[in-house]
């Protein structure tokens, strides 16, 4: 019954409406939120944790309290792959460098996705950034680091606790290692 009453686009309509007093309306799309109600519940955290205890206060869609996020604005993303903000432990370090992640790319707890480096000779000082591309169907294991310029073809799978230092455009390989290297092609 009370599935049944959520399955209403009237509901859904008022729901994302009360949401986007909270939460930009453009992230309040897709399957997440026309689907099902899981849109809805990382809503309803996120007023609590981003709203009232002020974690990742300042990104305009509902985020889980434990991903780190330097700046929002560098972030580019489907509003479908919105569960790639409800793990623990992700970190983006986009503060001066963008990341792109493709439609349709899972990111595991713990991955940390790094644009710019520290200068050897003043850790106070970060080198110049350098965007992240990660193509379309992509898969970034747990405890994966990426680092700064690097580029992933659609369909790269990174196993758990790779460090990617350089780029795989070509796309449809399995990555593994440190530095991480091609371990099947698909």
């Amino acid at each position: 019954m009370i599935k049944k009453f959520f399955k209403h686009k009237f509901v859904r309509f008022i729901l994302k409406s009360f949401f986007s007093l909270f939460y930009d309306k453009k992230f309040l799309v897709g399957r997440w939120f026309d689907e099902g109600l899981t849109g809805f519940r990382w809503c309803l955290n996120g007023i609590f944790y981003q709203k009232i205890l002020k974690f990742n206060c300042n990104i305009p869609w509902p985020v889980s309290p434990f991903i780190r996020i330097s700046n929002p604005n560098n972030l580019i993303f489907h509003p479908n792959d919105l569960n790639n903000f409800q793990s623990f432990g992700i970190y983006f370090q986009n503060f001066s460098g963008k990341i792109h992640i493709g439609k349709g790319t899972y990111i595991a707890p713990n991955v940390g996705l790094i644009t710019a480096n520290h200068n050897l000779y003043n850790l106070n000082e970060h080198l110049e950034a350098k965007d992240i591309y990660i193509g379309d169907n992509c898969w970034i294991g747990m405890n994966s680091v990426i680092l700064p310029g690097v580029v992933l073809g659609e369909n790269t799978f990174v196993g758990a606790g790779s460090i990617v230092t350089k780029s795989f455009r070509e796309g449809r390989v399995v990555i593994a290692g440190n530095p991480a290297k091609i371990i099947k092609k698909i």
